[in-house]
């Protein structure tokens, strides 16, 4: 699923899809996960809640079509992802990759999706900040743009597994129906 995730902490306020990544959030120059597979089924539509002080917000609504590598928009969704995909990291949890429709956002972006039921996953942006010193060091190249460009899988899994480790109630809600669901 798309990353729909609006009402973060302050580190990673981000439009509706999380297409705007500010400080904290890892980012990279072009995508690291490869061989993707249609998770979800040829054709997906989500629905994203905005999660914050223990209230849900939305729907924002988006339909999204298997092109063979990636989940494409399809139409004019409400919020601001052109593509992703969603690849297993372990047990219920995904690494959502995608790239804004904003044409002024050049970065791919990640999240960590967890499932809570059939095509019910919480979503949190992959934060720099889950990860130790160490981590940080080792893999976070700084840019004018960015306070943490992955350049690697190994990276962003890193990074994945560490966010995973301390996800909480933030971040959104992403509700499939339609589609494979998984």
């Amino acid at each position: 699923m798309a990353m729909i995730l609006p009402k973060l902490s302050p580190r990673c306020v981000a439009p509706l899809a999380a297409a705007l990544l500010l400080a904290g959030c890892v980012d990279s120059a072009a995508p690291l996960l490869t061989g993707a597979q249609p998770t979800f089924g040829p054709t997906v539509r989500i629905h994203g809640y905005s999660l914050a002080e223990n209230r849900a917000s939305g729907p924002e609504v988006a339909n999204f079509r298997w092109d063979g590598t990636q989940y494409r928009a399809v139409g004019r969704p409400t919020f601001d992802v052109a593509a992703f995909t969603a690849v297993p990291l372990a047990g219920n949890d995904l690494i959502v990759q995608s790239r804004s429709s904003r044409p002024q956002v050049k970065t791919i972006e990640y999240a960590l999706a967890r499932k809570l039921a059939d095509g019910v996953y919480l979503l949190a942006a992959i934060d720099e900040a889950d990860a130790d010193e160490a981590t940080r060091t080792k893999f976070c190249a700084k840019n004018p743009s960015s306070s943490c460009r992955l350049e690697t899988s190994e990276a962003l899994l890193a990074f994945a597994r560490a966010t995973a480790a301390k996800l909480g109630p933030k971040g959104s809600l992403a509700v499939i129906v339609g589609g494979g669901g998984r």
